[in-house]
């Protein structure tokens, strides 16, 4: 499952970008210093968009921590979406590529062959997530996961669920039906190149 994405995306960015789809974007602790990242990784620092209550047409960007502890205090960096329908705690995790990685063609490579995702035709998008407050970490989020689409399917047997742009008002308010939403893209929404 995805334990790496990419940002080189400004907060000036996606507050214009959230603005042309009326969403109005509202810095409650300043505007952060996103700093371009090839790889943010679990318990990394990263933006999201959230809620604000009552406010249908507004957001708070803010940085947060990736993973609270589960279990065994492993990091909950994933979380399944089936049958869930998430009334609260609501999330756009923002990136502009996200990391997959699978078994080397070549025996003779020891590391796993690495490959970004991209969506085709936009610089950056949205993944779904969910945050809460966690006793030991404060507030975090995780990336929502569901069966993978057909860009993803070659690669892994799960995907994180990347919103079209005209979802992430929906996925900001919790009277909208979770399941409605989180659906794979389209077959060839998405671009894959092998890197690194």
């Amino acid at each position: 499952m995805c334990n790496d994405y990419r940002l080189h995306v400004g907060a000036g960015t996606i507050a214009d970008d959230f603005s042309n789809i009326k969403i109005k974007i509202r810095f409650p602790e300043g505007a952060p210093n996103i700093e371009p990242r090839d790889d943010i990784k679990i318990t990394d620092t990263a933006p999201i968009v959230r809620t604000i209550e009552g406010d249908r047409e507004a957001g708070e960007l803010i940085q947060r921590r990736w993973s609270w502890p589960g279990q065994n205090r492993r990091p909950v960096y994933n979380f399944r979406s089936e049958n869930r329908e998430f009334s609260s705690g609501r999330c756009l995790i923002i990136a502009d590529g996200f990391y997959e990685f699978t078994d080397p063609k070549d025996p003779k490579k020891k590391r796993k062959d690495k490959w970004l995702f991209t969506k085709r035709g936009e610089p950056w998008f949205c993944i779904a997530g969910i945050w809460r407050k966690n006793a030991d970490v404060g507030e975090a989020f995780t990336m929502l996961t569901m069966p993978p689409g057909p860009d993803i399917a070659p690669y892994h047997d799960r995907q994180i669920v990347v919103l079209d742009r005209g979802q992430w008002a929906d996925w900001l308010d919790p009277s909208v039906p979770a399941r409605s939403l989180l659906k794979p893209l389209p077959a060839g929404s998405l671009g894959v190149e092998q890197v690194g």
